[in-house]
């Protein structure tokens, strides 16, 4: 961009996602695009508050991916509607419009990501691509091993058991875990399901990105790495998940009807087993 705010008209047409830059010039030289209704020529630039249109349609111009990494307070709660008085888009205040990625109960404390990417939403939040997310819990009494042990191999909340998962003891009543799986205030229910009650817990991990020392309330965006490595890792889970799913349809595909065993219930007969029993008592009676 220039100093006076200025960008290259193809470059503008690109930066929206509408095309290449090679593609906006061909746009360009056709006549198709125009910048307050005036035609344009390839060399032409635009300045801030044009409206550029092509095909006598305005440009949406897409923002620039933001990624941000938030301490959430207890007390803030994971929405977007204006009737929650604490939500959580509405404290942070951000002129851009956000989404914030998964959740944390109001009570909680700790990362959150928010972002104007609503396709990473969907991909970090897929429970397939097994992201990891690392808390810090403080319970009612002293932990037992057995509380370790039963939380590592699972428990049995919302008609399901959850997935295996690293646990720590920290000290007496604190312990470390990090799950893949992101089941409705999942913590706080396999806890209680073993005679436990959360006093504090708090999100100190989402993959790759830490708190660290961002204070309670505040947030930063990603670094250039952290961004990198986010679209890196969702990728490779993405095609790995697509190749888990193709070697599934086509084992289907490749054994179909090689070996499909019927279970028989009791008082129902096999259709193939009594017109065969019909067909013997028929030679039979011959």
């Amino acid at each position: 961009m220039a100093s006076d705010g200025s960008i290259s008209l193809n470059k503008f047409i690109s930066d929206s996602g509408m095309c290449s830059r090679r593609e906006a010039d061909k746009l360009i030289r056709a006549g198709r695009v125009a910048i307050n209704r005036m035609p344009t020529r390839p060399g032409n630039r635009v300045y801030p508050g044009d409206e550029v249109r092509v095909d006598g349609r305005p440009i949406k111009f897409k923002p620039a991916p933001l990624y941000i990494a938030f301490n959430k307070p207890v007390g803030i709660v994971c929405t977007s509607d204006d009737r929650e008085k604490d939500n959580i888009i509405r404290y942070i205040n951000h002129p851009e419009r956000l989404f914030h990625v998964g959740r944390l109960d109001k009570p909680s404390e700790g990362l959150i990501f928010l972002t104007n990417d609503g396709d990473i939403v969907n991909k970090v939040l897929r429970a397939g691509n097994s992201h990891e997310k690392e808390y810090i819990v403080k319970v009612d009494k002293p932990i037992s091993e057995k509380f370790l042990k039963n939380m590592q191999n699972g428990v049995r909340i919302l008609n399901t058991i959850t997935k295996k998962c690293k646990v720590d003891k920290i000290s007496t009543n604190t312990f470390k875990i990090i799950l893949t799986q992101g089941l409705n205030r999942q913590i706080r229910r396999m806890c209680t399901h073993l005679g436990y009650e959360v006093q504090k817990l708090k999100r100190i991990r989402i993959m790759h990105i830490a708190l660290d020392k961002i204070p309670p309330g505040e947030w930063r965006e990603f670094t250039k790495e952290e961004v990198d490595t986010l679209h890196d890792v969702l990728e490779k889970s993405t095609n790995d998940s697509a190749a888990k799913s193709y070697g599934k349809t086509k084992f289907k595909k490749e054994y179909k009807g090689r070996y499909n065993p019927k279970v028989k219930k009791k008082g129902i007969d096999n259709p193939k087993s009594k017109s065969l029993r019909k067909s013997k008592k028929s030679k039979n009676r011959r």
